[in-house]
Parts: C-alpha cells; sequence; structure tokens
C-alpha cells in the first residue's frame, strides 16, 4: 500500500540554483555517463540533484535500472520523489559516485561540507573506485580556501577543546554555524555541531592534523583524492 500525496511527492530544491545553465551542462554528462544495474553513489549539493532529475529521466524513458546510495537526507528525500530506489554501504559498494565541491584548487584539492554532509561524502568517495567531482567553472580557484571556510564536524560537548587546539593552526577566523531555520547551531545528520574555519594557507598536512584532534568528526578538507573533475 502506498502513501497519498505527500510533502515528499511535491518535493523541490529549496534554494535558487545559481549558475543554473553550466551546472545542467555538467549534470547532462554524468547523466550520460550512467549504465544499467550500477550502484551509484550521489553527492549533495545543488549541482548533484540536477543530475539527479536527469537520471530519473533516463530511468524513466530507456527503463534503467539503477540504485543510489545518498550522501544527505536531502538528496535520499529527492531519490524517494524521484523514484531512483536507494541502498547503503552496509548492502552495497558503489561503482562508482558523483559529487559537487565548494572549491577546487588546479592541483583538484577541494573543500566541501557547506550542506554539512562531508562525513558521508568522505566515507562514499572513499568507498568508490572512482569519484567524479562536477563543478562549474566558479568553484575553481588558485587558492584554496580564499572564498570559504574549511567546515570541521566535532563531536558537541568538545566545542571548547576542538577550539583551542585549533587555534594553534593560526585561523582567521573560527565560527559556530547557526542554524537559519531553527534557533541555535547547526546539528549535522549525525548529530554533532559544525566550526567553519578560515585559515590563510592550507598546507598539505592540514587535512590529517585537523583529524587528528579528539572530538573531531571529520572536516570539509579533501587533499589529493583520486578524483576526475567534470566542469
Amino acid at each position: 500500500m502506498e502513501w497519498g500525496k505527500t510533502i515528499l511527492s511535491s518535493l523541490e530544491w529549496g534554494k535558487t540554483i545559481s549558475n543554473r545553465e553550466e551546472k545542467e551542462r555538467v549534470a547532462d554528462i554524468i547523466s550520460s555517463m550512467v549504465k544499467e544495474g550500477e550502484i551509484i553513489g550521489v553527492g549533495s549539493g545543488s549541482t548533484a540533484y540536477l543530475a539527479l532529475l536527469k537520471i530519473a529521466r533516463r530511468m524513466k524513458n530507456e527503463q534503467l535500472h539503477i540504485r543510489a546510495i545518498p550522501t544527505s537526507q536531502e538528496i535520499r528525500m529527492a531519490c524517494v520523489r524521484l523514484g531512483i530506489p536507494v541502498t547503503s554501504l552496509w548492502e552495497h559498494k558503489p561503482d562508482w559516485t558523483f559529487d559537487g565541491a565548494d572549491e577546487i584548487d588546479t592541483e583538484h584539492n577541494m573543500i566541501k561540507g557547506r550542506g554539512g554532509a562531508m562525513f558521508k561524502e568522505k566515507l562514499l568517495i572513499n568507498s568508490s573506485p572512482r569519484t567524479y567531482i562536477i563543478a562549474d567553472p566558479s568553484k575553481i580557484v588558485t587558492q584554496l580556501g580564499s572564498r570559504f571556510p574549511v567546515p570541521i564536524e566535532i563531536f558537541p560537548e568538545a566545542l571548547t577543546y576542538v577550539e583551542e587546539v585549533l587555534r594553534a593552526y593560526n585561523p582567521k577566523e573560527i565560527k559556530l554555524r547557526m542554524a537559519k531555520g531553527k534557533d541555535g547551531p547547526v546539528i549535522t545528520e549525525n548529530g554533532n555541531l559544525i566550526l567553519d574555519t578560515w585559515f590563510d594557507h592550507i598546507p598539505n598536512n592540514l587535512e590529517e592534523s585537523i583529524k587528528s584532534i579528539t572530538g573531531v568528526i571529520e572536516s570539509g578538507l579533501f587533499i589529493h583524492y583520486d578524483v576526475h573533475i567534470i566542469s
């Protein structure tokens, strides 16, 4: 038995999609790569959402059968609305993954996590034999961290300790990410907090150094990952 008309059945992307024409173009490329029977990891963000729309259209028109492993509840709900079956890393290893990025430098290092899903995104990328990062030209930077802070997901009770240790890395600014649709801070899907941390310079070992701090779950730094950029 199925539900009647629900919120999920009419769910749309909640924000205005910037640079939509460019994002549609790279979403078309991702959609064209999908093959029958594949398990595909689906990252977060507006470009990933646009790619899902196009994949769903191909599934309907060509009778394709795939399953998706989403990185966030937002993308999981989009899959449900579009009729794309979902699975998990408990059940399947992805054939490949696609995801977006907030910044990408010339060496393909990235900052991700504006949507707060960097832990699952990193887990999925590490679980995949191939990962494609879809990004419009506005995401390409010469210096990582020039436009966005590094998001750091932390266990709530570790807030003051992690902040103290981070100060040793001379950040320009550390801010607790505050929610816009509710009072108080953003709470990730894992029940944690996010510190948005600005750095003048991001050395290659910063991701590893941040991850070593007790109380840090994950950061939005992706340094020297084997990814293919589609832009």
